[in-house]
């Protein structure tokens, strides 16, 4: 949203620094390059995203099979007749070129620049210094962490800063981005079937903004009492129309129409919605509900102190991002990214007030700023070696990195050894799916991440996993109905217990991660 400007400049209710403090923070250049850095240690992160091994083996079948897109699942043996809609597919070919060529370093540094960008350009939506944009950006980046890593889900974030910032060039009276805009979701619809958060951005502004000119042409609200600047009604119809427009030319995919099908189906699954912990309610269970309510903590505590200026539109949008992120804890990028201008507006404004506070020790103040700047410095090189250490091993030698983490490398190792041990049918656990369609290409895997709302007459696979693994006991009829003749247990589980006593399965391989199993053939 474009602030309406008073004189001087500054934002009407929530005054931008000082012209003194300006200068000062412009001889402090190291503190950008530290912030700058601290939020590129946030958005480097190892490889260990589940479904991150499904995207890569999508995009590298697809140059293998000549540019061709699958018309049914490849990948499982037990939904093979889905006609899979791959609503990332374009990523997905962008993540095999890049792996192809720099292998998993280079996909680590792709999504690293595609935080890093979506977070800087939502900055620059906020008028104050690059200080108070970079010091925002860190303290978003560090409550999103539990999102960040190789999450094609990153790629519609970037999506939506662009589109934040075309609006507000539109706004200043630019004319290419009205029409730039459809553009974007052309490109958007192929990249990331997330697409719809940006429509719903659309149309967010199109009825807030009509209903609050409405106010105003029928003097229930005044323009002199509201502190942003309003689409005319021209404005507001072209938007529209743009909007419309944008929304058509989604339809130009590989999959067509299928795509939208294929979202409101995923949506609209309850047993999903329920089942999956990315898609539960907030919570402040772990560290990431905990971390955003002390984001919005001090969002809030800024806006009691600081915030006095009138802005519905704002108020609206933000409103309706942060109740998303409440409904589902996935949503919460989406409000951290839209609420990073007014963080960093108040970062701008709180340091401003202890300039004045502090006025008569100001030389004592920029000391204590130097000191404070270089204990950063200091911890960051102490710190942030041994995550970059991490990071570059997770790309550079994955399957020595993969034995510090629950994945299953060492069975997969195992597996490619002794492969003629095992069976033709797979169980593995969810979160392993994407992993061994990774490591084990050849082989068909029982479920991975694509799969939670996929269903077939009486099969539905998700909540036929569900009956085997969070039921107690686990129903293993399950695995006679997809005939399953080996499996990869999570070691200790209630699944592993129960097979280690059924007649006709035999335990070939375990470790501290899993069980393998077989089932003997019948004599």
């Amino acid at each position: 949203m474009r602030p309406k400007q008073s004189e001087g400049g500054r934002c009407s209710g929530i005054k931008a620094p000082s012209p003194s403090a300006l200068p000062a923070e412009s001889r402090f250049p190291a503190l950008h390059a530290l912030l700058f850095l601290i939020g590129l240690n946030f958005a480097l992160q190892p490889l260990t995203e589940p479904d991150f091994g499904w995207h890569l083996r999508a995009g590298l079948d697809f140059f293998k099979q000549g540019w061709a897109l699958p018309a049914m699942d490849p990948y499982s043996h037990t939904m093979a007749d889905w006609a899979w809609v791959e609503h990332a597919w374009l990523t997905d070919v962008i993540i095999a070129g890049i792996y192809s060529l720099f292998g998993g370093l280079g996909v680590i540094l792709l999504f690293g620049a595609i935080t890093m960008s979506a977070w800087l350009l939502a900055s620059r939506l906020a008028p104050c210094g690059v200080p108070f944009r970079m010091l925002a950006c860190v303290f978003s980046l560090w409550v999103a962490l539990p999102y960040l890593g190789a999450r094609t889900q990153l790629v519609t974030l970037l999506g939506l800063s662009i589109l934040l910032v075309f609006l507000k060039r539109w706004q200043a009276g630019e004319r290419w981005p009205r029409w730039s805009i459809p553009l974007l979701f052309l490109l958007w619809a192929n990249l990331h079937g997330g697409f719809t958060a940006g429509l719903l951005l659309l149309g967010l502004m199109i009825a807030t903004t009509a209903a609050v000119n409405w106010m105003v042409a029928q003097q229930i609200l005044f323009t002199g009492g509201i502190d942003e600047s309003l689409w005319s009604w021209q404005d507001l119809k072209q938007l529209a129309i743009v909007t419309v427009l944008s929304t058509l030319v989604t339809f130009i995919n590989p999959y067509g129409w299928r795509l939208h099908a294929e979202i409101i189906d995923s949506l609209s699954n309850q047993f999903m919605l329920h089942s999956l912990q990315e898609w539960q309610s907030f919570s402040t269970q772990g560290i990431a509900g905990r971390s955003y309510v002390l984001y919005l903590s001090g969002l809030g505590l800024g806006m009691v102190l600081w915030y006095r200026r009138i802005e519905p539109i704002r108020w609206v949008i933000g409103a309706c991002f942060l109740a998303l992120s409440f409904r589902h804890m996935r949503n919460i990028p989406f409000f951290l990214l839209f609420s990073l201008p007014l963080c960093a507006e108040l970062l701008a404004i709180g340091f401003d007030r202890l300039e004045q506070w502090t006025r008569p020790w100001i030389g004592a103040v920029r000391s204590w700023c130097m000191i404070g700047t270089a204990a950063a410095g200091l911890m960051l090189l102490w710190l942030g070696p041994e995550h970059l250490h991490h990071v570059v091993h997770s790309g550079v030698r994955p399957a020595e990195y993969f034995r510090e983490t629950s994945y299953p490398i060492e069975a997969v190792e195992w597996v490619q050894t002794h492969r003629d041990q095992l069976g033709h049918r797979l169980y593995n656990d969810y979160a392993y799916g994407g992993f061994l369609l990774w490591w084990l290409p050849e082989e068909k895997i029982f479920i991975d991440g694509r799969m939670p709302a996929w269903r077939r007459g009486e099969r539905q696979i998700f909540q036929d996993y569900a009956a085997l693994t969070m039921a107690d006991p686990p129903d293993l009829t399950i695995l006679k109905k997809y005939f399953v003749d080996w499996a990869i247990v999570r070691k200790n589980s209630p699944l592993d217990q129960r097979i280690a006593k059924e007649a006709g399965w035999t335990r070939v391989y375990e470790d501290e991660k899993v069980s393998l199993y077989r089932l003997l053939p019948e004599r």
